[in-house]
C-alpha cells in the first residue's frame, strides 16, 4: 500500500499568533524578535517579507529594510500553547504525528481514525479546524513521502495546499530548483552550482558514488530524493537529541578573560538544563559566531556523559582553545548531544566545522 504522508506547516506562526492576539497588528509588518543591535528576527509576518524581512535576519538590517517594521517580544508559552491545540486537532485523524518543531509536523493518515480515503482530503479538513478553532492558517502538502510532502507544503504558500501524486513525482521533481531539495543549505547549493547541478533533473544524472565523493553520505540521500524516492516513517516518539544555550553580546568579545567568564556563565546555565531535561550526552558542542557572521563549531565527544560543572567547564576551555580568537566573538554557544544510548561515535573524536548562519540549526 502507499503510504500516505500530510506535512503541515504554520504560516509565519510566531507572527500570525501575535497578529491574532492583538488585533492593533493586524495586517501590518512586524517581525517576533528582540529589539536590539545584536538579535536576529526569529518570524517575519507576510506584511513584512514584502520588504526582504525572513528569519534568521539581523534585525538592524530588518529595520533598515522596513522603516515601519514594528518588533514584538516573544512569547514562548503562548506559541506551545497554541502548538498544544494544533496536535490535539490531527490527534483526531491520527496518532502518528512526528512534530519537526512547534509550528510544523509529519501525519502518516495511511490508516486514518476516520476512514477517510484521499489524504488530500484530510489536509483540507485540518487546515479548516485550524482556521476555525484556532485563527490561524497552516500550509498543507500531500505525498506518498515525507520529502514531497515537506517540498509540497512549501509550494503554494501561505495558506495553499499542495499534492504531488506518485506519477507526477520524477516530473515534479525535474523542474525542481536544487535549492528547495531539503537539507540543501546556501553552501551545499554553491556546491551544487559549482558541479554544474541546478534543478533536479540534473542531479537525476548524477551516480550515487559521485554524489558521495561530492557531499559524503547525505549524497546518497540526494541521489534517492531526485528519484522520488525516502523510506523514512513517521516516528511518533520524540526524543531528546541535544540540550544546550548560548547567549549573543552587544559588545564583541576580543579577549580571553571576557571569553573565560562568558563561558563559565554559560556552563552554569547548561548545567541547570542537563539537570531539568535529565539528559546525559558524551558529546560537548562549542558554537561560535564571528563579529562577519561566520560560524564555527568545535566538539569533542567521549564515553561517559558531561554532567559536572568543572567538569563541562574544564572540556570547554579546551574547545574554545581550538578557536581562533583574533576576531571579535559576538555569540557563544554550549551544547552537550549524542545520549549514552547512542555508541557509535568514538571515545575522543574530534569534530569541527564551518557553516553559514543559514545552514547552522539554533543550539
Amino acid at each position: 500500500m502507499e503510504r500516505k504522508i500530510i506535512h503541515i506547516d504554520m504560516d509565519a506562526f510566531f507572527a500570525s499568533v501575535e497578529q491574532r492576539d492583538n488585533p492593533e497588528l493586524r495586517g501590518k509588518p512586524i517581525a517576533v524578535g528582540e529589539d536590539s543591535r545584536r538579535s536576529v528576527v526569529s518570524t517575519a509576518s507576510y506584511e513584512a517579507r514584502k520588504y526582504g524581512v525572513h528569519s534568521a535576519l539581523s534585525m538592524e538590517i530588518a529595520k533598515r529594510l522596513c522603516p515601519s517594521l514594528i518588533i514584538v517580544p516573544h512569547h514562548f508559552e503562548r506559541y506551545k500553547e497554541v502548538s498544544a491545540q494544533m496536535h490535539a486537532i490531527f490527534h483526531d485523524y491520527t496518532d502518528m504525528i512526528e512534530p519537526i518543531s512547534l509550528d510544523e509536523a509529519f501525519l502518516d493518515v495511511t490508516n486514518n481514525k476516520k476512514g477517510i480515503t484521499l489524504a488530500v482530503d484530510i489536509a483540507r479538513e485540518i487546515k479548516a479546524r485550524i482556521k476555525k478553532e484556532l485563527q490561524l492558517t497552516a500550509s498543507a502538502g500531500v505525498s506518498y513521502n515525507k520529502f514531497l510532502a515537506k517540498i509540497a507544503s512549501d509550494y503554494r504558500k501561505p495558506d495553499g495546499l499542495c499534492t504531488i501524486h506518485p506519477d507526477k513525482a520524477l516530473d515534479f521533481i525535474a523542474e525542481l530548483p536544487i535549492e528547495k531539495f531539503w537539507a540543501v543549505g546556501p553552501k551545499t547549493a554553491k556546491k551544487f552550482h559549482h558541479i554544474g547541478i541546478f534543478n533536479g533533473k540534473q542531479l537525476r544524472q548524477c551516480s550515487r558514488n559521485h554524489l558521495i565523493e561530492e557531499f559524503g553520505k547525505i549524497g546518497s540521500v540526494f541521489y534517492d530524493f531526485a528519484r522520488g524516492i525516502d523510506d523514512r516513517p513517521v516516528i511518533s516518539e520524540w526524543q531528546r537529541k541535544s540540550v544546550g544555550c548560548e547567549n549573543t553580546y552587544e559588545k564583541d568579545l576580543e579577549n580571553d578573560s571576557a571569553m573565560i567568564i562568558e563561558i563559565y556563565n554559560l556552563v552554569l546555565e547548561l548545567v541547570r538544563r542537563i539537570i531539568k531535561n535529565d539528559f546525559n550526552g558524551r558529546t560537548l558542542t562549542l558554537k561560535v559566531k564571528y563579529a562577519d557572521f561566520r560560524q564555527i563549531t568545535r566538539s569533542i565527544t567521549r564515553e561517559n556523559p558531561f554532567l559536572e560543572k568543572q567538569d563541562i567547564l574544564n572540556a570547554a576551555k579546551q574547545l574554545l582553545k581550538k578557536v581562533d580568537k583574533s576576531k571579535g566573538i559576538r555569540l557563544l554557544g554550549l551544547a552537550v548531544s549524542n545520549s549514552i544510548d547512542d555508541l557509535d561515535i568514538k571515545e575522543g573524536e574530534w569534530v569541527e566545522g564551518e557553516l553559514d548562519f543559514a545552514d547552522y540549526d539554533e543550539l
